[in-house]
């Protein structure tokens, strides 16, 4: 292809769909600064890795020469996106949704350059906060038929399976349809990124603007990112991988990617880091134990492109002493129990129930049962309790899995 952003998504592996490949190629290579979008609706105060690949799509536009948008879907968000989901979303107040995008929008500062001529950040609220009702339903509602939007995917999940879909979150494509036809007014962006789950929302916006305003617009999609073993990437046992450390340490944030499976590393090298394809190709080419070096690389550079070069850093480090050394590493995952509120002397269910490592009791049992929770090193066998260290416990679940728990 003619576009460098194209051909370094081809090559990096971020490309699922497209509307018509061809002619974007043709625009981004006779338009040296145009611009395009992606949209994040603000439904917590963060993003987790779910969002990283349409991040780093961005990412990678800016260091083409183009204009990345990051559009933060203050006003879309009080409507719900029911992509994806088969409930109703929880509605939101004014309030959360103002913090929810406040929070997000920390996490473009460690991707993109914003300021003149470069990255640009906008709220979607702008917009839609203002629309009068039935002069929109008259000039945008119109192009729209509902025998059509039935057959949107997010819609039919919903019908099929016969639960109930709201006649506000309905209305969600029609506004993000109106969203790309209002980033056209405004910036002149005339291409529209997003995940696999938005491709009928994206052609959708680029049938509105060719209607409302003759616009030639483009739209293309990331693939959903799984793991080796087809599981949806960015769970651990404690759920969510977040980006923000305030509510996912950056320990734990680089261990997740240290964590990564085999088959995985060279993938996720390419779509989560900005390392050359050279040094990928011969980081895939790393077998046995020695694919433990890639992994480490990963974890380094994904922590350092979302959190920075020191915190990566201490998280290496502390990784380091904790596996190879032996040592308690600064940056651990930290629980505190107090004695007297706990009213316990026993290492037992409640007691490792008592931080936010597990998902149930069940699964503490199990690992109990299968001798893989150790405390201070010493395997527990015993569901009902031993006696624990008053002071500092570390706690290893398996091979990978570290935190302590400190006993006042």
């Amino acid at each position: 292809m003619k576009s460098e952003f194209l051909n370094t998504l081809q090559e990096r592996g971020f490309i699922h769909q497209a509307t018509d490949l061809e002619g974007l190629d043709a625009y981004l290579a006779k338009t040296p600064e145009a611009s395009a979008y992606i949209g994040f609706d603000c439904t917590a105060p963060t993003l987790h890795v779910g969002s990283l690949v349409q991040i780093m799509m961005l990412r990678h536009f800016q260091a083409a020469g183009h204009t990345p948008i990051a559009l933060m879907g203050g006003g879309t968000t009080k409507v719900g996106d029911p992509s994806g989901k088969t409930e109703v979303r929880k509605i939101l107040s004014h309030g959360d949704i103002e913090i929810n995008v406040a929070g997000i929008k920390t996490i473009f500062d460690h991707f993109l350059e914003f300021g003149k001529d470069r990255a640009v950040l906008v709220d979607n609220a702008d917009w839609l906060d203002t629309l009068d009702y039935i002069p929109f339903l008259r000039e945008v509602g119109k192009h729209f038929t509902v025998n059509k939007m039935l057959t949107m995917d997010s819609v039919k999940l919903r019908l099929d399976r016969e639960q109930p879909l709201t006649f506000l979150e309905f209305n969600y494509m029609i506004l993000q349809a109106y969203d790309f036809v209002e980033l056209y007014k405004r910036y002149g962006c005339q291409v529209q990124l997003g995940g696999s789950d938005q491709w009928g929302n994206i052609v959708n916006g680029i049938d509105l603007g060719r209607r409302l305003e003759n616009a030639e617009l483009y739209g293309l999609t990331s693939p959903l990112i799984t793991n080796s073993d087809g599981d949806k990437m960015g769970k651990t046992a404690k759920g969510a991988v977040w980006l923000t450390p305030e509510h996912l340490s950056d320990y734990e944030y680089w261990q997740f990617w240290r964590n990564t499976g085999d088959g995985d590393v060279g993938r996720f090298l390419k779509l989560f880091t900005d390392l050359s394809m050279e040094e990928i190709a011969k980081l895939e080419a790393l077998e046995g134990q020695e694919l433990n070096a890639a992994k480490k690389i990963l974890a380094d550079a994904a922590t350092a492109l979302c959190r920075g070069q020191d915190a990566a850093k201490a998280a290496s480090d502390t990784a380091r002493k904790t596996f190879e050394e032996g040592e308690f590493g600064k940056e651990l995952p930290e629980y505190r129990i107090n004695l007297r509120t706990f009213g316990q002397q026993k290492i037992n269910l409640s007691f490792l129930w008592a931080t936010t490592e597990f998902k149930s009791k069940k699964e503490i049992r199990r690992g109990i049962e299968q001798g893989s929770i150790f405390v201070n090193e010493k395997k527990i066998s015993n569901p009902f309790g031993e006696d624990f260290v008053q002071g500092v416990n570390k706690i290893r679940v398996g091979k990978k899995r570290h935190f302590t728990i400190i006993v006042d």
